[in-house]
């Protein structure tokens, strides 16, 4: 394409984001405002197979079972590529109830921005499916369910064949990002995101009156000693050059003032950005905590449900969309990015194909708009949409 024909293609894509405001804030609204959780995205499917119907763009729904793979035929020889946006809902009580677009389901609420990462790649579908005379070949788009829960809607994905008959080149998957402002994207090559597993640790002993320790195996203290040790793991037999961590987020103790219960349960996650190393770390939490407990006459299951694998951006095709996002926004707007310990099934697709997973501000603290995802308080400022729609488009027609 001619330097003359990519700025034609660029303001157009830029233009034709700008006119999709209005319909993309309708768009993300009514999914906001009707939440599904992971693997449960049935009227999400519908409304999303509805939008590409009425724009003449071919799809497949069912796919794992609530997802959709659609395709956009390109009018130039090129490779096949991937998008790929996700759209379950988190189990957490919206807080913003002065919303018009407030979730509808009592504590079902979009939390994560999977909403806006919907709306944006419908929208991008739009600007492409109107734009694919210009496109160096097919696009297959990936709405996918289930990321919040394992093993992964990106697995399932996986397993029903979408990265076959032909195999991608490569895959795109964009995520907001609540500490960068609206307008401005981000991007790391390489190591990005960290591995998780979640950790099921359950101490039994023999419970009690707490006047009475000594006729007692007192579950509770053994499984605070148990806690604090682990904590080894990561400070004595890790790498400190690989970045780790290990934190556990609930005690069930069901005792009380003066009783000691028989068993204590502990639920934790486990996180790293290097595969040996974290199959080594998993032997080592199990092998300390079960020995720690049988030491002090109590029995420990350490149980890991091992989730998702660590995200790599490819070099090559980071480097390309960054270059992109700097034609479409401006250098100014574009932003590296740290390493991120939360995790992603994203990972599943890029442990079979090159891929790249980039972010999107929403912040607008003019707005109020400065919660984290995950919160109750979690919203975007709107005009993210615009942004995140129309890069998309553009880092497919670039």
């Amino acid at each position: 394409m001619s330097i003359a024909a990519r700025a034609s293609v660029l303001e157009r894509v830029q233009q034709q984001a700008l006119a999709l405001q209005p319909e993309l804030v309708q768009l993300r609204r009514h999914i906001h405002a009707h939440p599904e959780l992971s693997f449960q995205e049935h009227e999400t499917m519908a409304f999303v197979s509805q939008c590409l119907t009425s724009w003449g763009i071919e799809h497949e729904t069912g796919v794992a079972e609530t997802g959709i793979v659609a395709t956009i035929r390109g009018g130039k020889p090129g490779p096949l590529r991937a998008l790929r946006a996700d759209m379950d809902a988190l189990p957490i009580l919206e807080a913003n109830h002065d919303k018009p677009y407030r979730s509808k389901r009592e504590g079902v609420m979009h939390a994560c921005g999977h909403d806006v990462h919907t709306t944006c790649l419908l929208g991008a579908a739009k600007i492409l499916h109107t734009e694919r005379a210009h496109l160096a070949g097919d696009l297959r788009l990936l709405f996918q369910p289930g990321e919040e829960r394992l093993p992964g809607g990106a697995s399932l994905m996986i397993k029903a064949g979408v990265l076959q008959n032909p195999v991608p080149s490569y895959i795109v998957g964009q995520h907001v990002m609540p500490q960068l402002p609206a307008g401005k994207l981000g991007f790391r090559s390489g190591m990005y995101m960290a591995s998780a597993d979640e950790i099921t640790m359950t101490v039994t002993g023999k419970g009690g009156h707490a006047a009475a320790p000594h006729q007692n195996i007192d579950t509770v203290a053994i499984t605070c000693q148990i806690i604090v040790a682990l904590q080894q793991v990561v400070s004595r037999y890790a790498n400190p050059a690989i970045p780790t961590v290990l934190s556990f987020g609930r005690i069930d103790a069901p005792g009380t003032f003066n009783v000691i219960p028989d068993t204590v349960t502990v639920l934790g996650t486990f996180r790293a950005m290097n595969e040996t190393w974290r199959q080594e770390a998993h032997q080592r939490m199990k092998a300390m905590a079960e020995a720690m407990a049988t030491s002090m006459g109590a029995q420990c299951d350490f149980f890991i449900n091992v989730g998702y694998p660590f995200l790599e951006n490819d070099p090559e095709v980071t480097s390309r969309l960054r270059e992109l996002a700097v034609e479409y926004v401006g250098e100014a707007q574009v932003v590296d990015l740290d390493l991120w310990m939360a995790a992603e099934d994203f990972a599943w697709y890029t442990r079979e194909i090159p891929g790249s997973f980039y972010r999107l501000g929403v912040r607008n603290e003019a707005q109020g708009i400065i919660h984290s995802v995950h919160t109750p308080g979690f919203d975007i400022d709107e005009t993210a949409l615009t942004l995140g729609a129309g890069f998309m488009a553009w880092s497919m027609l670039g």
